[in-house]
């Protein structure tokens, strides 16, 4: 066995291979940019070497830095992680050459399958079902136009060694193409170093399903079981969980058995994914298609994990190492349920744009995920993992992958595992940027989701017009007001004692009139708690700047984040902030008389949305723009972002320059 390790890689899965390490009595060596000089990753390791600047193309994707820091502290081996050099031939060879054992599939597993164009073509040829499509090399925009109006609308562009979802477009007319394919090499090259693309089918209702694969260098092959990953944004995986709600034993055999063939055929070793599409159009469940093989750890390894009781990172050590598994397929079982949300650094209720910035608060539902070897260490505390990479007061800088955490839940059902994920949300506290906690909740409590109905568009579909906070019941907002009346008196009775003015305990006496939306409550506490005259049973602690309240209602269960504003309280839970407005019952009748605030019209102006590079403008002073028409592209945390006109005008004014780097709310340019 390895006694010493290097992680060429960041954040969150850095740490998580650092403590698979520790527990396996590995020594771990972390390399770091300029961004992540004070990364938990670095303080976690044995040893940390410095690589290079921020941007990922000067630090974590030199192969030769890598090396460099492999020679300067004896690693034995390199975990890729994923992302970044993990499907790189070039990085495999180059550590082979020295000597440095690479902690994942052969070489030729990797050139065959990581590259997609390449991958389908052996698919194809070892009679694996793939999509319609385009496999060759596509000479230029009109090349591509051509090739999609041969497939048939709609079709899907993808850079060839893309993943994790950037270089992709999916195209439904021919504008579509013209508009997204050179963007898509353009991400393609930036993110990985390659503009190739290529154009297959894109398959109606469709599920995103994987299979986890894992082969020593015996010749033994296994198959994990299934994921679910067919809720998705932009193509980025957000929920996934395993096994999948849709498939059957029988289909998960074929899907396994043909996956394993598949990675034999390359003469796979170490953990990998085989992805599919599969048409949930088909009762039968058979309609599987190949997609892609991604030669390395996925980012949702965590839900396998959960459901198997294997440590997929230990078993990639133990097979670069030479070890034989230790399991038959025999063995392989699905206990339980896992799912998985990805927490985002990204504000939902903008759009979904990227948001970076500092942590002010950071606290997670429990500490980060430790492993204590068993299957219940890796289910985390009462059935709760969080996997991450960052701390409070730390920064989600413009540099990298937007993903701040991934909040990973278990239980003996499916349902028991997402009622878990809707508490564990509740309590995970994050400010000063952006996030998508909210959103993931509301998913969570999805009656579609929770039918298992599933598809790819499943965010398209539910939510055409965006986000704007989970659906909240008539119920749920009379309990909140509950709790709104109760800390109102709290506070009230903690100003009076402050004053001197009132000696002992708290004591609810006051009456409110709590309003939320456009709906207004009557909150009493005397003798007893009623809302709107009617008794509500309320237990809940709080003292006066507590920012989570946790409170029971009859039977339910709430976990409320608190801020105080001016009018009132901000509470947020089960995927919904409202803004409340808490005033004694003898002064409401005051708010009549309140002018309203009238936002300024911002209609005129192209707005940067997110702190991000200027790589495209594509109109000048005096031009007519029409709706829809885009006028620029802002790049941000490597996905390139189209910004459009709203309505018809002439350009007035440019503001900015291609090339530049703006601030969020930069006004790029002015129309008239």
């Amino acid at each position: 066995m390895f006694k010493k390790i290097l992680i060429a890689n960041r954040g969150e899965i850095a740490c998580r291979v650092i403590k698979t390490a520790r527990r396996m009595g590995i020594q771990t060596v972390a390399v770091y940019s300029d961004a992540d000089a004070r990364a938990p990753f670095v303080q976690m390791a044995d040893e940390a070497v410095h690589i290079g600047p921020s941007p990922a193309a000067q630090s974590y994707l030199i192969a030769d830095k890598i090396i460099a820091a492999c020679k300067a502290t004896g690693a034995e081996a390199v975990h890729p992680g994923y992302g970044f050099l993990s499907e790189r031939t070039s990085f495999a060879e180059a550590l082979a050459a020295e000597g440095i054992e690479f902690i994942g599939p052969p070489v030729n597993a990797i050139a065959a399958m990581g590259d997609k164009i390449e991958s389908k073509k052996l698919a194809k040829a070892a009679g694996v079902n793939v999509v319609p499509g385009f496999v060759g090399e596509i000479e230029d925009t009109e090349h591509a136009v051509r090739i999609s109006a041969e497939i048939g609308y709609p079709v899907m562009m993808k850079a060839s060694a893309g993943g994790g979802g950037k270089g992709m477009r999916l195209a439904y007319t021919e504008q579509d193409v013209r508009e997204g394919f050179e963007a898509v090499k353009r991400e393609g090259l930036n993110s990985f170093g390659d503009d190739r693309v290529f154009i297959e089918k894109f398959i109606l209702g469709p599920r995103h399903i994987e299979i986890q694969i894992l082969g020593d260098k015996h010749g033994n092959v296994l198959y994990l079981n299934e994921r679910e990953c067919s809720i998705q944004r932009r193509h980025q995986k957000v929920v996934e969980e395993a096994p999948s709600p849709f498939v059957t034993p029988k289909m998960r055999k074929a899907m396994g058995e043909q996956c394993v063939a598949l990675s034999k055929a390359v003469g796979y070793f170490s953990a990998g994914t085989v992805e599919l599409i599969v048409s949930g159009a088909d009762p039968s469940g058979e309609s599987f298609y190949f997609l892609e093989m991604n030669t390395r750890l996925q980012v949702e390894h965590p839900v396998t994990e959960c459901i198997t009781g294997i440590d997929l990172v230990e078993q990639m050590i133990r097979v670069a190492a030479g070890e034989k598994l230790a399991m038959t397929q025999d063995d392989v079982k699905i206990d339980g349920w896992a799912i998985e949300n990805r927490v985002y650094a990204e504000d939902p209720y903008r759009g979904f744009l990227p948001s970076t910035g500092r942590l002010v608060r950071y606290n997670p539902p429990v500490e980060g995920w430790t492993d204590d070897g068993s299957a219940n260490g890796r289910r985390g505390v009462d059935g709760v993992r969080v996997d991450d990479g960052v701390y409070e007061g730390g920064e989600v800088s413009m540099f990298y992958d937007p993903m701040i955490a991934k909040l990973v839940t278990w239980g003996e059902t499916r349902d028991e595992a997402a009622d878990l994920q809707i508490a564990a949300l509740d309590a995970f506290e994050i400010e000063g940027l952006g996030h998508n906690i909210d959103f993931v909740s509301a998913i969570m409590q999805h009656p579609r989701f929770r039918s298992g109905e599933l598809t790819t568009g499943f965010i398209a579909e539910e939510y055409p017009d965006g986000f704007t906070g989970a659906a909240t019941s008539d119920e749920v907002k009379g309990h909140l007001a509950a709790i709104a009346g109760f800390i109102a008196t709290a506070r009230a009775d903690r100003a009076c004692q402050i004053d001197g003015q009132l000696d002992g305990e708290l004591e609810p006496t006051y009456d409110w009139t709590v309003t939320i939306g456009d709906q207004s409550f009557a909150v009493s506490l005397d003798e007893d708690i009623t809302v709107n005259g009617q008794p509500v049973d309320l237990a809940l602690e709080y003292t006066p700047g507590d920012r989570l309240v946790q409170a029971e209602v009859g039977d339910t269960v709430y976990g409320v984040k608190v801020d105080v504003t001016r009018s009132g309280l901000r509470m947020t839970t089960r995927g919904a902030t409202h803004k409340v407005q808490i005033l004694p019952t003898r002064f409401a009748h005051l708010t009549s008389h309140m002018i309203e605030k009238i936002p300024p019209d911002l209609s005129k102006f192209l707005i940067c949305p997110m702190p991000g590079l200027l790589v495209a403008l594509h109109v000048a002073e005096g031009d007519k723009v029409e709706a829809g028409q885009p006028l620029a592209v802002v790049e941000a945390m490597k996905m390139e972002n189209i910004l459009r006109a709203e309505k018809s005008a002439t350009v007035k004014k440019v503001n900015a320059k291609q090339g530049e780097s703006l601030a969020v709310d930069a006004v790029i340019l002015e129309l008239e």
